[in-house]
């Protein structure tokens, strides 16, 4: 039967060859994969709950990627690795690896340096990583979690609310976080850090 999804707007669609990367062939509906995503993420979040991270673990393409693949890692084979395929989102494909160098090496100089305050530090650190979209899927919410990650751990401050909402689902905190988005595009990060602290 095959894995059969809608997208709503914002989402990045998957490919016929990153749907054969669905670890639990039962999976038919969005609601199904929504609900054991949900359940592996929970698991994610649990983890970085339980340890410390310092900023040199945390700033690296290795951490990005665990934390993507322990988000994802029950759900598809491909969980931790980059896409392989252009989206309608993102730096191309090749791009990636350099990409995301550039922004660690940016994000480490913010660090260092106190060059933003810490919200603005993380808020632009999430929205250059959710702007290369390393992945397949689940970029926003890996995005959100690294956030969150480094505004706790690192900056030792309470971690974002967004919005207090289910971003995944079509409706207004989703049309408002996809505006702060939009903006921060732009050039303008407030609405984005606004929203995040919502």
């Amino acid at each position: 039967m095959g894995l059969d999804l809608d997208y709503i707007d914002g989402q990045t669609p998957l490919d016929e060859d990153e749907k054969e990367g669905l670890l639990i062939p039962t999976i038919a509906t969005r609601s199904e994969l929504d609900e054991f995503e949900q359940q592996n993420i929970e698991q994610a979040i649990a983890w970085s709950l339980r340890r410390s991270f310092k900023a040199d673990n945390v700033f690296t393409e290795h951490f990005l990627r665990t934390v993507h693949e322990r988000m994802y890692g029950n759900v598809w084979a491909w969980a931790g690795e980059y896409r392989r395929t252009n989206k309608n989102i993102g730096v191309d494909k090749w791009q990636i690896p350099t990409a995301l160098r550039t922004l660690l090496d940016d994000v480490k100089y913010w660090y260092a340096n106190g060059t933003y305050s810490p919200d603005e530090c993380t808020i632009r650190f999430k929205h250059r990583l959710v702007s290369i979209h390393c992945f397949p899927n689940g970029n926003g919410r890996h995005s959100r979690l690294m956030a969150d990650i480094v505004i706790q751990k690192i900056f030792k401050h309470p971690i974002y609310t967004w919005g207090a909402a289910n971003l995944v689902k079509q409706g207004d905190p989703r049309a408002a976080y996809l505006k702060a988005i939009g903006a921060a595009d732009a050039g303008d990060i407030k609405p984005l850090i606004d929203f995040a602290r919502a």
